[in-house]
């Protein structure tokens, strides 16, 4: 018996291989869901993206034991007549692709809206037309302040789970003012969430929106200088790991006293599997997908991850671990922040039993180990360079 045959879903239905059409998926989650359906499924990916480094291994050589499951189409969703054809040709359609660095928001705030909203709309019509399953990649950012952030700042309610624990069905989207450009992110996703939602109730769409909440491992984002531009601005991990790779001390924005949730990688496209092979029990539902058990402020990361650093690299900590900025300084005018984002996983976990495993201690281990391996020498050099002349 085959191993697509002997597969079953949550209910106990056999699961047949699909065709899925993923948008994006040359980038750090696509590279990691597409090896998880190379290696555990029987399933066909079309994998749509720009670049390919990330996937490299999984399209060379033809001798790989899913070779011929897994094709690169090279196109920008922005202006290729092809997408539709790919689209139509495949089961399902994920779409990953997004601007979703937070130092573009309030710099690049059109790009960020049209990479985020208008390049996604033809997506969704083709799905919609075509009567294609879609699972669209949006945000925890979509849920913006917390009601509780306007509480007083000696108010007990600030301590009630109510009032910024972030729940799928009822909790609002509060964003800052228009010229708090940093929202203009939060706001093209949230847009593009109710287009497709609405798509489902008016024209039967079947679909899935994911809602992330910092998914950290291997491959995420880029090395500024390395593998990205010297100066570009990633998302925290990757900005620590940076700071960590080149002996700098770690900058704290506004202190460090945002509050995160971080979960690994390979749990979280656990639950994208899930996803995938149970549309019965995912379609027409927004999902949360984090760990409420890793939550600690930037602050508090950053000391761990300090730590984990001096562990895998075999370095002492420098002497000033990490300095203040402030949000104008680091990202520029226009920025503005979320408190906290603690995800509720009720509905996740009821409809598709998935509940995440590994401990912000371990989830970092891994990803700095990667980041030691891939990284310490490239930025030695890059260090040793300006030096030499």
């Amino acid at each position: 018996m085959s191993a697509s045959s002997a597969r079953v879903d949550l209910d106990g239905n056999p699961i047949k291989p699909l065709t899925i059409c993923m948008i994006g998926a040359g980038g750090f989650i696509g590279s990691h869901l597409c090896e998880k359906l190379m290696s555990e499924t029987q399933h066909t990916v079309l994998a749509v993206d720009v670049y390919n480094d990330k996937i490299k291994h999984l399209l060379e050589p033809d001798s790989l034991p899913w070779a011929g499951r897994i094709q690169f189409h090279r196109l920008n969703i922005k202006n290729d007549s092809r997408l539709e054809g790919l689209i139509k040709c495949s089961d399902l359609t994920v779409n990953l692709a997004a601007i979703c660095t937070p130092a573009d928001y309030n710099t690049r705030p059109l790009d960020t809206i049209y990479s985020n909203f208008i390049d996604a709309l033809p997506v969704v019509k083709y799905c919609s037309e075509n009567n294609k399953r879609l699972i669209h990649f949006s945000t925890c950012e979509v849920y913006g302040k917390t009601i509780g952030s306007f509480l007083p700042q000696d108010s007990p309610l600030r301590q009630d789970p109510a009032y910024y624990i972030l729940k799928e069905d009822t909790s609002p989207c509060i964003f800052g003012s228009i010229e708090k450009q940093r929202w203009s992110y939060a706001c093209a996703k949230q847009l593009i969430e109710r287009l497709i939602y609405a798509e489902g109730a008016e024209n039967g769409l079947e679909f899935t929106i994911v809602r992330p909440f910092n998914w950290i491992g291997p491959r995420m984002d880029f090395i500024p200088g390395i593998d990205g531009p010297s100066e570009g601005v990633p998302r925290v991990l990757a900005c620590f790991s940076n700071n960590l790779l080149r002996r700098e001390p770690l900058k704290l924005v506004d202190g460090g006293e945002s509050q995160r949730t971080f979960v690994y990688i390979k749990d979280a496209i656990e639950a994208v599997h899930l996803m995938i092979e149970n549309p019965a029990r995912a379609n027409g539902h927004i999902f949360n997908v984090g760990n409420p058990n890793n939550e600690v402020t930037v602050r508090q990361l950053a000391e761990m991850m300090t730590k984990v650093y001096a562990k895998v690299s075999g370095e002492d900590s420098i002497e000033t671990p990490t300095i203040d900025v402030s949000s104008k300084e680091f990202y520029g005018e226009g920025y503005d922040d979320s408190d906290k984002r603690i995800p509720d996983m009720t509905i996740i976990n009821k409809q598709l039993g998935w509940d995440p495993k590994t401990s912000l201690w371990d989830l970092l281990e891994s990803t700095l180990t990667y980041q030691h391996r891939t990284y310490a020498e490239a930025v030695r050099q890059s260090i040793a360079k300006p030096l030499a002349n």
